[in-house]
């Protein structure tokens, strides 16, 4: 008797995940487009990874050092690498110094040391007619140097406290000298500071005055100041 035959063999399944995307795809599309999304939305491109770049290390502190108040806080003092007095800076308009690199309205001739007062002795002079002149005067330096005799001195100001640095050449019978104030005033919105040149001229004509130093163009520059004052 003849075997019966095999059944036909059963059609394959359908993969899964196929089966299982076209299931919920309707059901996808049809909650965006209830949510108001149109059919674009439903499926997003993907999103492009941004490389991550580490931003370069900040040298210093840009722009704080350059502005005109930044500037005026660094008040270089001391004689210059030449043994020179230091000039005016450009943001200490009050400055007087004998130095001529810095602006002409600062400029001043030095005081000249008589043949009385010559050699040690002229130093010690100069130094009691700071402390007789100025108020609350405090030496910070007072010494020789290659150059000459260095003083640095800090007395009562306008606003604040002023600084003189004088610097006595006994071979050369001169005292280079300049005179500033130490904190400097800026005006709103200005960038301008705010100085009297006179004022500073006023103190050496004092100090020169009190010594009986020829001091040419600061006693012509007080006199044509008084010129117009009644005595």
């Amino acid at each position: 008797m003849p075997a019966p035959p095999c059944p036909p063999p059963a059609p394959a399944a359908a993969p899964i995940l196929p089966r299982l995307l076209s299931s919920v795809a309707p059901v996808a599309l049809a909650a965006a487009l209830v949510c108001g999304a149109g059919p674009a939305a439903v499926v997003a491109p993907a999103a492009q990874a941004v490389p991550f770049v580490r931003p370069p290390p900040l040298q210093g502190k840009p722009f704080a050092s350059s502005t005109p108040y930044a500037q005026a806080q660094k008040l270089q003092l001391g004689l210059d690498k030449l043994g020179k007095i230091r000039p005016c800076p450009s943001t200490n308009p009050g400055c007087v110094s004998t130095n001529p690199l810095g602006s002409s309205s600062s400029f001043a001739s030095p005081l000249l040391i008589p043949e009385s007062s010559a050699g040690d002795k002229a130093v010690a002079s100069l130094r009691q007619a700071i402390e007789k002149t100025q108020s609350n005067v405090d030496f910070k330096v007072d010494q020789d140097t290659p150059y000459g005799h260095y003083i640095e001195a800090e007395m009562d100001g306008g606003v604040g406290r002023d600084v003189m640095e004088f610097l006595v050449k006994r071979d050369a019978g001169v005292v280079a000298y300049r005179c500033m104030a130490t904190k400097v005033t800026f005006v709103y919105p200005f960038t301008t500071a705010v100085g009297d040149s006179k004022g500073q001229k006023q103190r050496v004509a004092a100090i020169s005055q009190e010594l009986g130093w020829y001091a040419p163009d600061i006693q012509s520059s007080m006199d044509s100041d008084d010129a117009g004052y009644p005595p």
